[in-house]
């Protein structure tokens, strides 16, 4: 083909475009199409390497964010550029930048849930180590991402010239008559979302509410199980758990012990000098026990009293019954040997003449 002839045929147009503008808007797409390709296997392997020598999870993010959203992106600026290199309609060209930005958009979308994501699952949710409570934080995710993305299309739509005010101001009426309307539901969600992340009590513990006593059998959105120690299964919202005073017994480090004790008036002086070393004796002799003191503390209505404090070195309850039963024997074995008796109620009568 003779070059007037070629030049002829470059400049015919079609749909207000000529042959030649097609032509360069082909090549701006294999061309950057191509760059695009050349830089994200440069990039992969430069990332890949970086992997290797790192063992956190920051760049398995970045690997992943490069692939799902860094790439797509860049094609989608190259497409974008290259239809920009032929003329349009006005009502074409609108429509071709309101698609750009609807595709933008959704993608910086996608990267902040990932992110989002990345951070509440990947970082702060596997140093649980309660399958359970880890699942509940990834099924809060699904409530996250909800309110990302609602917000991310009311951005999109006022970046599109919708007037959103009315929208936003109907929502906001309308979410107030809901927060009225479900408050109870709304504060055990905020509590259920402080109690996993605050972390108060797990699964398995034995806790103290109130006037309940029991082990944390489930933690749900909006109640907690918990198995009482009598058997039945007790119902708390998480809203009345989180406001009241909770003890958590599983969290015990050991155990204080103070118990009284009282003998007859007509034990002698000596032998009531030796009582408290020889309490001391008997709980330094049992293991797991910590002695703290003994004392003459008061002269009772039918008694002389003693006090006495120790620590169990073990939360366990049974194993503090254990020992407490061990002491009480042994303090039992201990006063018949010295003939040192109890102190029960008594009351003496004089009669005169």
């Amino acid at each position: 083909m003779e070059p007037s002839t070629a030049n002829n045929f470059l400049s015919q147009e079609l749909f207000g475009n000529s042959y030649a503008r097609y032509l360069m808007t082909l090549g701006i797409i294999v061309v950057g199409s191509l760059l695009v390709w050349i830089i994200k296997k440069i990039a992969l392997v430069r990332l890949q390497k970086w992997a290797e020598r790192t063992e956190n999870t920051i760049d398995d993010f970045v690997i992943l964010i490069f692939k799902k959203i860094g790439v797509p992106l860049m094609y989608l600026t190259v497409a974008f550029f290259s239809m920009n290199n032929l003329n349009w309609g006005e009502k074409i060209k609108e429509f071709l930048d309101k698609a750009a930005i609807l595709i933008a958009t959704v993608y910086v979308i996608k990267a902040v849930t990932m992110l989002v994501n990345y951070i509440v699952v990947d970082i702060l949710a596997k140093k649980e180590a309660d399958e359970t409570r880890l699942k509940s934080i990834k099924g809060l995710m699904v409530l996250i991402k909800v309110i990302i993305w609602v917000i991310g299309i009311i951005m999109l739509l006022d970046n599109m010239g919708y007037k959103v005010s009315t929208v936003v101001t109907g929502l906001g009426i309308g979410g107030i008559a809901v927060a009225l309307a479900a408050q109870a539901v709304l504060g055990d969600l905020f509590s259920y979302i402080s109690i996993i992340f605050d972390r108060p009590f797990q699964l398995g513990d034995v806790i103290v509410s109130g006037d309940v006593t029991g082990t944390v059998e489930n933690i749900g959105i909006k109640t907690t199980r918990i198995r009482s120690v009598w058997g039945e299964e007790i119902i708390l919202s998480n809203s009345q758990l989180t406001g009241s005073k909770i003890q958590n017994l599983k969290r015990m480090e050991n155990r204080r012990v103070l118990f009284a004790l009282g003998v007859t008036y007509d034990t002698p002086v000596e032998v009531l000098k030796g009582i408290p070393e020889s309490i001391k004796e008997i709980i330094d002799g049992v293991k797991e026990t910590k002695f703290d003191r003994a004392h003459f503390r008061s002269f009772g209505d039918f008694s002389l009293n003693f006090e006495v404090v120790y620590t169990v070195l073990n939360p366990d309850y049974t194993r503090y019954m254990d020992i407490q039963q061990e002491i009480n024997f042994k303090i039992a074995e201990k006063f018949a040997t010295q003939k040192i008796e109890f102190a029960y109620p008594t009351q003496t009568l004089q009669i005169k003449k």
